[in-house]
């Protein structure tokens, strides 16, 4: 339970199921992945380094690649894959807190903060792999009744995992009314209107945006001088403040609405039918084909990254560390698997009956009747929920709805009309699931940096007591960097998590498989092998994801870094093989590794053959 609490972080609890809802069929690729990648857990890592009995990741690649460069690197590594991930619980814990205090998002992640410390401060491994249990227990109820609960609503089935299929056609059904339906095409000519609008407006950004301050101006001046009711008066100074300053934050803020435009100007508010296996047609013209090929490529891609970072991401594999046996390790891994199948069998089942609802329930409502928790998301951030009357007709069409996948499991009780104890039963799962992944998580880059670091590299002499309290300032200071970098809101949850996957496949999986089941690997192999693998997969979302081309100041053409179409999110596609190859090459090219290691490797892989006594 304390791993499948571990794992289920925010990103399955609250991003999974909202990914689903957002991209149909193309979402299954994170259950496929997470759900496939505990198999090569099982089947390749998990017994072989419990058997061989160290506490994390870089102490076992110290002791096996024979130095403290292997291990530095893992640091580094098991650091940033961590700090990334980190990132997104935190992220997710401000969104919550934000909702149920209705404190500002950004300080409603400090708040958020205070709990994860309190669990990770007051205990060890221990105590945080007992509180991870409770907080599976308090998750696991808090995801499937809400779910239940629509089910039997909507079906009078108490299974949605077995019901859910026959709502689907409803949806498919649905979703060809929605795009035949003329006010939705009329929503849609609004927003093709508006990015033809800000197209002009972009050719000539200057003009553009003189000719805008002017126009602003002279409303204001006119409203004045008409004696205008207030509130008129105010809503034009607030559309004339809100003008960009210079040209440069016109063309950025033009560009971005443009973006979102084109983006809301498709059928069903940019949503692909929910059970369109892929994008495009395989069988259309050549640009249908090639988004094909793509969607597919992309999917398959995903899935080999979030099954091979499975199998990599350092507070997992700690986690095997805790068991008593190699059996129990093993065994552990089984439980885990139906621990964590319990969530990812139902998230499909939510996205459908969840979509259901708001085809059949929420359009076509008057905005006057509007629910109350579109009022409450929409103060949160706009960003994750907006709602305007485009077409001025006062009746909802989807299209006129803005929502965020991040939002969709925890307003799901509200969508559904159930109480509002639901609601709250649901954001005490998402903030569980959160908590007890950053716990996890903050505990790896404790350990890496007070045991890893200052132990075993700068003072192996430090006692207990100094290397606790090293561990628990650090701690604080990784949490409270994660905060501030989580309060810019670099990506949605989804994004953070799988880049931790992407970076922790391709740092570690080489390394760690052939460092296993190859006793020629050695330590100059490992270390370029990681330093390649975890480089390509950076350098590539580096130039390639929005947030990080804005941090390093990348301004070429997104399409000229595209490789093969592959999407960022998938960058460990790159790194894993190229750690791979330059492993296998430079340990061959180098000395083999030390006949104690060669040993240690033996006796890690077949448990009855004896081991030489190693030297001191």
């Amino acid at each position: 339970m304390a791993t499948g609490a571990d794992w289920m972080s925010a990103a399955s609890f609250i991003g999974m199921a909202g990914t689903l809802y957002l991209t149909g069929f193309g979402g299954l690729a994170f259950i496929l992945g997470w759900t496939g990648g505990y198999c090569l857990v099982a089947l390749f890592l998990a017994p072989y380094l419990r058997k061989f009995g160290q506490f994390t990741i870089p102490d076992f690649l110290g002791a096996r690649y024979e130095g403290n460069l292997p291990r530095l690197l893992g640091i580094i590594a098991a650091i940033l894959c961590s700090f990334t991930y980190v990132v997104a619980q935190i992220y997710g814990v401000g969104i919550i807190t934000a909702r149920l205090s209705g404190l500002a998002f950004e300080i409603g992640i400090f708040v958020g903060l205070a709990g994860i410390l309190v669990c990770s401060f007051l205990g060890g491994m221990r105590a945080v792999t007992w509180t991870q249990v409770a907080q599976y227990i308090i998750l696991i109820i808090a995801y499937l009744v809400p779910v239940i609960w629509l089910s039997v609503k909507q079906t009078g089935v108490p299974v949605p995992q077995a019901i859910y299929g026959y709502q689907l056609q409803k949806v498919t059904e649905a979703e060809k009314k929605l795009r035949d339906d003329p006010k939705e095409k009329e929503v849609i000519a609004v927003f093709r209107a508006q990015a033809d609008a800000l197209a002009d407006k972009l050719k000539d950004v200057p003009a553009a945006l003189a000719a805008d301050k002017e126009a602003g101006q002279k409303k204001v001046a006119d409203l004045k001088a008409a004696n205008a009711p207030a509130a008129e008066l105010a809503a034009a100074e607030k559309a004339l403040a809100a003008i960009p300053a210079d040209a440069e934050a016109a063309k950025k803020a033009w560009t971005a609405a443009k973006a979102g435009a084109e983006a809301r100007a498709k059928p069903l508010a940019g949503m692909p039918p929910h059970a369109q296996v892929f994008s495009g047609d395989p069988n259309g013209d050549a640009a249908a084909q090639k988004t094909y090929n793509e969607s597919r490529r992309n999917f398959l891609a995903l899935i080999f990254c979030l099954m091979v970072g499975t199998a990599a991401l350092p507070h997992i594999l700690m986690r095997y560390y805790t068991t008593p046996s190699v059996k129990e390790a093993r065994q552990s891994v089984g439980w885990s698997l139906f621990f964590i199948f319990l969530l990812y069998f139902t998230a499909p089942a939510l996205a459908v009956l969840v979509k259901y609802e708001v085809f059949t329930g929420l359009v076509g409502m008057p905005f006057d009747q509007l629910p109350d928790w579109i009022a409450a998301w929409n103060a949160v951030d706009p960003a994750l929920l907006s709602v305007s009357d485009v077409n001025k007709d006062g009746i909802f069409q989807l299209g006129e709805m803005k929502i965020g996948g991040d939002i969709i499991v925890l307003a799901t009780p509200a969508i559904g009309g159930l109480p509002f104890v639901i609601s709250g039963m649901v954001a005490a799962g998402g903030l569980a699931a959160a908590l007890s992944t950053a716990d996890g998580l903050l505990l790896t880059i404790a350990n890496a940096l007070s045991h890893d670091l200052y132990y075993k590299m700068i003072d192996p002499n430090a006692p207990t007591a100094r290397r606790v309290a090293i561990s628990k300032a650090l701690l604080l200071v990784v949490a409270l960097l994660a905060a501030l970098v989580a309060a810019q809101k670099p990506a949605d949850i989804l994004f953070l998590v799988s880049a931790a996957f992407s970076f922790a496949a391709a740092a570690f999986f080489p390394a760690l498989v052939l460092g296993i089941f190859w006793k020629r690997a050695n330590k100059w192999g490992a270390s370029l092998g990681m330093i390649a693998g975890l480089g390509i997969t950076f350098y590539y979302m580096a130039t390639t994801q929005p947030w990080l081309r804005s941090v390093f100041g990348v301004t070429s053409p997104v399409a000229d870094n595209i490789w093969w179409g592959i999407q960022p999110i998938s960058a460990g596609l790159f790194g894993v093989p190229i750690g791979f190859a330059v492993i296998i090459i430079v340990s061959l090219l180098t000395p083999a590794p030390g006949r104690e290691t060669q040993e240690l490797v033996e006796h890690v892989r077949y448990p009855n053959l004896k081991l030489a006594p190693m030297k001191p």
